[in-house]
C-alpha cells in the first residue's frame, strides 16, 4: 500500500502480520483456548496473540506513544499527545464460528482528536484506511457514503446488546420500528466493519447501544471521511465515551434520530 503515511504503514505491517496469525489458526479452530470475560464476551488466545503483535510493533515505531487495548489494558503516558485504541479481533465470536465477518481495528488520536483509522479484513484481505482532512479509502480506492434518504429503500446495519441486556426491550423497540419502516437491518456482529459497510455505501444508517472506544473510534473516522456522520443518541458528540452511536449518510441522520428519540 504505498499511498499509505508513515503511521498506518506501521499500523497496516503490524496488522497484517497479525491476520496471518488469525488465519493459520483457523486450520483448527478447536484448539483455540477461550475465555469468558462476561456473558457473550469471549476472549481467545488468538485475541492476546494479535493484540501482543500490534502493540509491540507500535512501541517499536513509537515509543512515547500512549497504547489503550481491548485485552492487556493500557501501556504508556496517560499525558501522551498520541494514543492509539486497538482491538485485535473485533468479532471474537464471528471468528470463533468460523464466520469471516471480523476486523482488526487501530485508530491513533492526537490530543484526543481522531487522526488516523486503519480497518483490516484479513479473510477478504480487505483494508479500509482514513486521514482526517483526505478522505476514506477501500484497498487505496476512495469510498463515499450513500446518498439515500427515503426510509423504504435504506438499509440500516446495527449491533445487539448482547453483554449488557439491560436494554434489550429499549433496543427491540427501536430495532422494530426501523424493520417496518426500511429495507431491512442486518447485524453482522463486528462494529468496525460494520461501520466501514457504511463509508462503502452498503448500508445506509447504523446504530448499536454501549460499545467501547477500540469497537467504534477507527470505523467512525473511516465514515467521516467518507462524508458521513457519526453521533450520540441525542445528536451530540459524546458517542466514544458514551459508546452509543448512530452513524449515517447527511441525509439519513435525522430520520434515525427521531426514530431512537421517540424510545429513549
Amino acid at each position: 500500500m504505498s499511498t499509505l503515511n508513515p503511521a498506518l504503514n506501521t499500523a497496516f505491517k503490524a496488522a497484517r502480520k497479525a491476520g496471518d496469525l488469525m488465519i493459520r489458526a483457523t486450520k483448527n479452530l478447536p484448539a483455540i483456548r477461550i475465555d469468558n470475560k462476561a456473558f457473550n464476551d469471549f476472549v481467545s488466545d488468538v485475541d492476546r496473540q494479535a493484540e501482543a503483535i500490534l502493540v509491540n510493533a507500535l512501541q517499536e515505531a513509537y515509543p512515547h506513544h500512549r497504547i489503550v487495548c481491548e485485552e492487556s489494558g493500557v501501556f504508556g503516558n496517560e499525558k501522551a499527545d498520541f494514543e492509539w485504541i486497538i482491538d485485535p479481533l473485533d468479532g471474537t465470536t464471528n471468528y470463533l464460528h468460523g464466520h469471516p465477518q471480523y476486523a482488526i481495528s487501530m485508530a491513533l488520536l492526537e490530543k484526543g482528536v481522531l487522526k488516523e483509522a486503519l480497518v483490516y479484513a484479513p479473510e477478504r484481505n480487505d483494508l479500509y484506511t482514513a486521514s482526517r482532512g483526505q478522505g476514506a479509502l477501500l484497498n487505496d480506492r476512495r469510498i463515499r457514503v450513500s446518498n439515500r434518504f427515503e426510509l423504504p429503500h435504506c438499509l440500516i446495519g446495527t449491533g445487539f446488546p448482547v453483554v449488557d441486556q439491560s436494554m434489550l426491550p429499549t433496543y427491540l423497540a427501536i430495532l422494530q420500528e426501523f424493520i417496518t419502516k426500511t429495507a431491512g437491518a442486518r447485524r453482522e456482529g463486528a462494529a468496525s466493519l460494520d461501520l466501514c459497510s457504511l463509508a462503502c455505501g452498503r448500508f445506509d444508517g447504523f446504530f448499536e447501544f454501549n460499545l467501547k472506544p477500540w469497537d467504534i473510534a477507527a470505523g467512525a473516522l473511516i465514515v467521516q471521511e467518507a462524508g458521513g456522520i457519526v453521533t450520540d443518541f441525542q445528536g451530540e458528540q459524546d458517542w466514544l465515551e458514551s459508546g452509543n452511536v448512530v452513524a449515517a449518510n447527511p441525509k439519513m441522520l435525522v430520520q434515525m434520530l427521531k426514530i431512537i428519540g421517540k424510545h429513549i
